[in-house]
């Protein structure tokens, strides 16, 4: 299958490798991007021959996050209110799918995952940093909740209180602090980031496949039984804070680089 913003590379040891590549754009998301990923997702179900996966950005960042200047997200705006709730799932929809892909998977990450890029890492079974790389959460500084499934997947990771700190402040955290808190698995030099992700994606691509995949598939199951409980509403609760006044507050001076002035309405 033909990817326009995806590359993707399969190895003959299982191991298959995801390449973000937008990168004159810090690989942001576009809608047809996220499209794309959900697509691979999709076929990676289907592939008996992968056994592990890596997940990459090309250029300086792993991804920017949402593109707030794709002309299909800008159209959302206007769009039926129920056109645009069938639409927003789109997010929680990939986010689930790269969370449920059979085979083992690991984000290597370059620079920045920033947004809908924390979310990616986060659903994915292993997260290798290299030097200097970071991640936030930066929703909030927009007026906007955590959606795409992103909040279970945080507070799995992190735990409640250390969740709560990242995702309200929407900081840039770094590697050593992402290191100590459990969001990522290792650290290594830049240089050594993919050969470091593909040494251990090929440790487990020689694990026997329908043992660790029934594994990896019940601890998902046992980690995140309560998910849909609270996530349902995941949508919802976005699209109401693109009603309010802090929302639009956020994307403007986001789009003018300057301070937000958030007043609560």
């Amino acid at each position: 299958m033909a990817y326009q913003h995806l590359g993707i590379e399969r190895n003959k040891d299982g191991v298959a490798i995801v390449t973000l590549n937008r990168p004159s754009k810090l690989n942001a998301l576009s809608i047809e991007l996220m499209l794309e990923i959900e697509r691979v997702a999709d076929e990676l179900r289907d592939d008996v021959e992968t056994r592990a996966v890596i997940f990459t950005g090309a250029g300086k960042y792993f991804t920017a996050g949402a593109d707030l200047t794709d002309p299909a997200r800008a159209q959302l705006q206007s769009a039926p209110l129920l056109a645009r709730q069938r639409a927003i799932q789109l997010g929680q929809r990939m986010a689930a799918k790269l969370h449920a892909i059979p085979q083992i998977t690991i984000a290597a990450i370059n620079g920045g995952a920033l947004g809908g890029g924390a979310v990616i890492v986060s659903a994915l079974d292993f997260r290798i940093g290299a030097e200097g790389c970071f991640v936030s959460y930066p929703e909030i500084n927009l007026g906007m909740n955590l959606s795409w499934y992103g909040l279970p997947l945080c507070v799995r990771l992190i735990g409640p209180s250390r969740a709560k700190r990242m995702v309200i402040l929407g900081r840039k955290e770094p590697a050593h602090t992402l290191l100590e808190w459990g969001f990522l698995d290792e650290i290594v030099p830049p240089e050594d980031l993919m050969g470091r992700a593909r040494g251990l994606a090929a440790e487990y691509a020689a694990q026997p496949p329908i043992a660790a995949q029934m594994i990896k598939r019940s601890v998902n199951t046992v980690a995140g039984a309560m998910d849909q409980a609270l996530m349902h509403m995941d949508t919802d609760q976005f699209l109401l804070t693109n009603f309010s006044g802090d929302f639009r507050e956020g994307v403007s001076a986001f789009l003018e680089k300057r301070p937000p002035a958030f007043t609560g309405e």
